[in-house]
């Protein structure tokens, strides 16, 4: 399997920084954060996201997807089409879309229905550039916070060109059982976010909105063990995005927690049955 981790909290890093950052952690690569005021964005990421892929590979890494901005929702927005195109020169197989949100004065299923538009929208760039567009699930009021509902927006699409980016923190939050979340999107998982989740309210807060806490795996909601027999039982072989989300750290802490978390997924992984 090939080990990458999320770029997202190393911002003010260089590329050639990010490089020495994930060689030290001990990985294969990155799941490259694509947005504003990181080196590649969507302004430039015609040039340097090629230029950028080159220096991972001189350095014997890789890239398996790029993160792009949460509204990054629509295949005609001015920077689609170069950034499918940069992502084929590069050699990326995938990209990470943005969010579509529930709302509640249009309504679930009239929204799902634009969701399901524009997803067949990026499938088309998809096809063209032979880059998979997925979906991320993620908690909240995301149209995408689950497998089931992930599955909603790209159904019926040829998982060739839409995907499912699947991340475990999440689905662990909002409860589906990691086996049958897997059941649910195998055929359009291109590729697993790693990260450990909980659920937080402030203490004696009763009416208090819960708010989700990124902890070091093992300390969240995530059953690991089970992930991992899962994954074996069904031959996984494809990327994992270590995600590393610990906002308000320096990079240089979070590559250390990067380190731990990596550690601690291969060794349950070589113990796990």
């Amino acid at each position: 399997m090939q080990s990458v981790m999320f770029t997202k909290h190393l911002e003010g890093y260089s590329i050639e920084q990010i490089i020495a950052g994930i060689q030290r952690v001990g990985i294969d690569g990155a799941d490259l954060c694509v947005r504003p005021g990181y080196p590649v964005n969507p302004e430039n990421c015609r040039t340097e996201l090629p230029a950028a892929a080159k220096r991972f590979a001189d350095n014997g890494l890789g890239i398996a997807i790029v993160t792009t901005p949460g509204d990054f929702t629509d295949a005609s927005m001015p920077y689609a089409e170069p950034l499918f195109a940069a992502c084929a020169e590069a050699g990326i197989p995938a990209i990470k879309l943005g969010y579509w949100t529930w709302k509640p004065e249009v309504g679930y299923w009239k929204l799902l229905d634009e969701c399901r538009a524009k997803m067949a929208g990026f499938a088309k760039l998809a096809e063209k550039h032979g880059v998979k567009a997925c979906v991320h699930n993620h908690s909240g009021n995301t149209m995408g916070l689950n497998s089931s509902a992930a599955m909603n927006i790209v159904r019926g699409l040829d998982p060739r060109h839409a995907g499912i980016f699947a991340d475990v923190g999440h689905l662990a939050l909002v409860g589906e059982q990691l086996p049958m979340a897997l059941d649910i999107a195998w055929d359009y998982i291109q590729m697993f976010a790693l990260k450990d989740l909980l659920w937080q309210k402030d203490a004696g807060n009763l009416a208090g909105t819960r708010v989700l806490k990124v902890v070091p795996f093992g300390y969240g909601l995530v059953e690991w063990g089970t992930l991992i027999h899962a994954l074996k039982k069904r031959g996984y072989d494809g990327a994992l995005s270590f995600h590393c989300e610990y906002s308000g750290y320096p990079p240089e802490s979070v590559l250390d927690q990067a380190a731990i978390d990596v550690r601690f997924f291969r060794a349950l992984w070589e113990k796990t049955g």
